[in-house]
């Protein structure tokens, strides 16, 4: 099972894997095993159009949440590819806010690899954000072990124009005054490995061309740079832990942060989510865990509910101490609108607990309070994620489909500021949190706007770029290329 947000954030809960991620995450099920990649054909028995199409159809009508959503008479023959029929099924929960692009078909090798190792295929190894109103492009995040921070490119660096070659480069405005976003995501070419594009790019060190290749590499949950610190503000000493996405691999990285804050004695967390779509709800439960230092196991976590048909899946989930488990005092948690699922999973469940000692800080998130189910067809290599339950925290809180600013008892709000590392005390969103944490006062998320204003436009907006048909590693990390 699994979660996500947008196109790139899921749920999932049921019969093989579930998530809570962006457009995908999840607990465990088919997405723990390594197994050789299936290697379907078109003609394979079962693998026809159709035949794909009529067996998405009947999944949705048997464990789809909202199965009164479903349009009767949808003819199959309307569609040529199986996404844009499912996207059909959907759309009248789409229309609702229900499901936005949550239920898709992905490929169970694809998948696998993600979630078991963080393995991405032909990238840059950078998460982009992008202001349309200013027509700019930028990178907020670089990957450790990609090409792009290899180059000396990281985050704060603005791509001012992409080409095949340093004699076709075409302004980054240009390309969105032309065709808008997707443009920038066709110029930046395929996902695949050995593709090269030339970016003219500006940061500290000046403007200046940079040849980069896309390449296969891991991500890492929580990055060896930032991921996890102690930082020391006033006299008074915060954990700050920053994890990417919820794959397996991220199970060592935050054990061993909350090593560091249990050793030192650490009572207030800064949990940075800020670009966090989702991923595996096992990881969610053990991130929340590691939070609940003081929580017995009789403690709801949260409960896991199904459309009446399948209520012999309902669960309920209970805290579960830890090794490395801490008691916080506070925790400010920064989002965005990338932020979503599984991250959103983590936050709400610590609402009922902390009260007005949990904070979100930075700006709303994206609001997916429900979780996919991953249904497999092996031979055509199909993984169709179907949104197939409903999470609530222990008080029964779970209708945060338009974010958790609304449903938190305190937030404070912050922009998204790419000219700091993140983490850095100096970063607009680290310092509104540990300004909560230190009891100074802030504006709460959505009393205005005028504080949604920085140096660095690309990151201002929070948009995170995502091509209309994210692979696994984008959904579950948006923005990344």
């Amino acid at each position: 099972m699994r979660c996500g947000r947008f196109s790139g954030l899921l749920a999932g809960a049921a019969l093989l894997a579930s998530c809570g991620g962006g457009d995908g995450g999840g607990s465990g099920g088919t997405t723990t095993g390594a197994s050789p990649p299936p290697t379907p054909t078109t003609a394979a028995v079962g693998c026809s159009l159709r035949d794909r199409q009529d067996w998405a159809f009947a999944q949705l009508n048997e464990w789809y949440l909202f199965p009164d959503t479903l349009p009767t008479g949808l003819n199959p023959a309307s569609y040529s590819t199986v996404d844009d029929y499912i996207d059909a099924l959907t759309a009248n929960a789409r229309a609702q806010r229900k499901d936005r692009y949550f239920t898709y078909l992905t490929s169970i090798a694809e998948e696998n690899a993600y979630y078991n190792t963080g393995t991405t295929s032909g990238g840059f190894g950078v998460r982009l954000g992008y202001d349309t109103t200013n027509r700019r492009v930028g990178i907020i995040e670089a990957f450790e072990g990609a090409p792009a921070l290899a180059a000396g490119l990281d985050r704060g660096t603005e791509i001012l124009a992409i080409g095949t070659s340093a004699n076709d480069l075409r302004a980054t405005s240009d390309i969105i005054a032309a065709s808008g976003t997707q443009g920038v995501v066709n110029a930046l070419g395929p996902d695949t490995a050995g593709t090269t594009r030339v970016l003219r790019v500006s940061d500290a060190s000046g403007t200046r061309n940079v040849t980069l290749t896309k390449a296969d590499y891991t991500l890492t949950p929580v990055s060896s740079r930032y991921g996890a610190k102690i930082i020391t503000d006033n006299g008074v000493r915060v954990g700050y832990v920053n994890l990417r996405t919820f794959i397996n691999t991220a199970d060592p990285g935050l054990r061993a942060a909350f090593q560091q804050f249990r050793d030192a004695g650490v009572s207030n967390v800064i949990v940075d989510l800020r670009y966090n779509g989702g991923g595996l709800i096992s990881i969610a439960e053990l991130f929340t865990n590691l939070l609940g230092g003081g929580r017995s196991t009789s403690d709801v976590q949260s409960y896991t509910t199904f459309r009446p048909s399948k209520s012999s899946n309902n669960e309920t989930t209970y805290f579960a101490q830890q090794p490395q488990t801490i008691t916080p005092t506070k925790i400010a948690f920064i989002g965005t609108g990338g932020t979503a699922s599984a991250s959103e999973y983590v936050i709400n469940a610590m609402i009922p607990y902390l009260h007005a000692n949990v904070a979100l800080v930075g700006s709303n998130t994206y609001g997916k309070p429900v979780g996919q189910i991953a249904l497999d067809r092996s031979q055509c290599d199909d993984r169709l994620r179907v949104i197939a339950f409903a999470l609530q925290n222990a008080a029964k809180q779970g209708d945060y489909y338009d974010g958790l600013a609304t449903k938190v008892e305190a937030s404070c709000q912050a922009v998204d500021d790419s000219t700091y590392p993140l983490g850095d005390p100096r970063e607009a969103s680290t310092r509104a949190a540990l300004d909560f944490i230190e009891g100074r006062g802030c504006t709460r998320i959505g009393a205005t706007a005028s504080i949604e204003r920085t140096a660095t436009p690309f990151a201002q907006s929070r948009e995170l770029l995502s091509p209309a048909r994210p692979t696994t590693a984008q959904r579950e990390t948006p923005g990344l290329f």
